[in-house]
């Protein structure tokens, strides 16, 4: 039992990990012009895309490392589970916190802090990056079995 508990929190801090280290990088990369919508807080099409890549990514890798630490289905489904619990209660929370702020226009330069707190994500994708996460968790867990 204590196992699989600890197998769910390193599979977490895995798919914490990589979101983190791959979105800061993108946002360097891209900047402020790339990473947005001109003079919007609005995610760009390629930052949707790259969400979509990081999250495949990120829940692979949580999935596989919870896998590999439980030796067993029962602590991967726990770690779908969080991840679909907490990538909803997120979603709602995200979205009743900036559904009536009206943000002002976006300056050129601004900092990865600023580009997070003020990034408005779509409501597809909000609903969208829970269920990559189970979809990939679970991928890992069969991909797990066969390694």
């Amino acid at each position: 039992m204590v196992k699989n508990i600890i197998s769910v929190i390193v599979g977490y801090i895995v798919m914490g990990g990589c979101v983190f280290v791959a979105f800061t990088a993108a946002y360097r990369v891209l900047g402020a012009e790339g990473s947005f919508q001109p003079g919007s807080f609005e995610v760009s099409g390629i930052w949707s895309v790259i969400s979509v890549i990081v999250g495949t990514v990120a829940s692979l890798s949580g999935g596989l490392a919870c896998a590999a630490i439980s030796k067993n289905k029962k602590a991967v489904v726990w770690l779908a589970a969080l991840v679909l619990v907490l990538g909803f209660v997120s979603a709602v929370m995200e979205t009743k916190k900036k559904s009536g702020e009206v943000l002002p226009p976006r300056t050129a330069e601004i900092s990865n802090r600023e580009a997070m707190v003020n990034a408005r994500t779509p409501l597809w994708m909000l609903i969208l990056n829970p269920l990559i996460g189970v979809a990939g968790v679970i991928a890992a867990g069969r991909i797990r079995k066969l390694v």
